[in-house]
C-alpha cells in the first residue's frame, strides 16, 4: 500500500519539477527522509545507569522528513500528514484509489480504524499485530485450505469492533477456511461452531476439557462456568 502512496505524491507537479522518485517519500532509505533521525523521528540517548530515552528529533520535529520533501502536498496533505492518519479517516480520503481503499477498508474491518498509516510495527499489541496479519490475509484470500490459530484477538476492543471482528472470522470460514481461536470474550464464544471448554480454573487447576460442542450444547452443561454465562446470553 505504501508503495501507491508514494507514488501519488511523486506524480504531484511539484515532484515531477524537482525530479522526486518514489523512493524520495520513504523513510527507510536516504532522499527524503531527515537524516538526523535516520527518518525515526526521534533519536535515543544512552543513559549510563539508567533505560535509554528516546526524544524527538529537534531536525524534522518528528516529522521523518527533510522540509523539502515535505513542500509536496497531494490533495492539501504531506507525506507525514498521511502517515498521521488513523486508517479509518484514510479510507475516506483515498476512497478513489481502489487498491489503497481495499487494504484500509480490511484494516478498518478488523477493528484497526483507529491506528495510524505511518504506526511502527513494534508499538503494536499482540493482538492488534494478529488483526493485521488477518487483513492482509483477508484481503489476498488463499485458495488453499489454511488453519488460522489467533490467541485473544479481541484484547483492548470495543463492542462495535469485535462485532466486526466476527464478521470477518465468518468471511474467512465461508471461504472453506478454519479458524482456530483462544477467547474469552463471550460474543466470540458464542458466535463459534464449535466450543472446547478447558478448565475447571486457570494454571494448574486448568487444562481439563469440561465441554465440548455448539455454544447451545455447552449452555447445556450445568459443569461449565463458561456454560452458565452462555446460557444466560442464550437466554436458556
Amino acid at each position: 500500500m505504501f508503495d501507491e502512496i508514494r507514488s501519488l505524491f511523486a506524480n504531484t507537479k511539484l515532484s515531477k519539477e524537482r525530479g522526486y522518485k518514489p523512493g524520495q517519500f520513504s523513510f527507510n532509505v536516504k532522499g527524503g527522509r531527515c537524516e538526523a533521525c535516520r527518518g525515526g523521528g526521534s533519536i535515543k540517548l544512552e543513559m549510563n545507569f539508567l533505560p535509554d530515552v528516546w526524544i524527538t528529533c529537534d531536525v524534522c520535529h518528528g516529522k521523518r522528513y527533510t522540509r523539502e520533501c515535505l513542500e509536496v502536498e497531494w490533495r492539501g496533505r504531506t507525506i507525514h500528514d498521511v502517515l498521521e492518519m488513523p486508517v479509518a479517516e484514510a479510507v475516506e480520503f483515498f476512497k478513489n484509489h481502489r487498491k489503497i481503499h481495499r487494504t484500509l477498508e480490511t484494516l478498518n474491518a478488523v477493528g484497526l480504524g483507529y491506528i495510524r498509516l505511518g504506526q511502527p510495527a513494534t508499538t503494536l499489541s499482540g493482538g492488534e499485530a494478529q488483526r493485521v496479519k488477518l487483513a492482509s490475509e483477508l484481503r489476498r484470500m488463499p485458495n488453499k485450505h489454511t488453519v488460522y490459530i489467533l490467541d485473544e484477538p479481541t484484547t483492548g476492543l470495543s463492542f462495535s469492533d469485535v462485532a466486526k471482528l466476527i464478521n470477518v472470522l465468518h468471511q474467512l470460514r465461508d471461504k472453506g477456511h478454519t479458524m482456530i481461536v483462544i477467547e474469552h470474550h463471550l460474543d466470540v464464544v458464542k458466535s463459534c461452531d464449535w466450543v472446547v471448554d478447558l478448565g475447571p480454573d486457570g494454571g494448574e487447576r486448568g487444562g481439563q476439557v469440561i465441554a465440548t460442542g455448539t455454544p447451545e450444547t455447552i449452555a447445556e452443561v450445568a459443569d461449565s462456568p463458561t456454560g452458565q454465562f452462555l446460557a444466560k446470553m442464550l437466554n436458556r
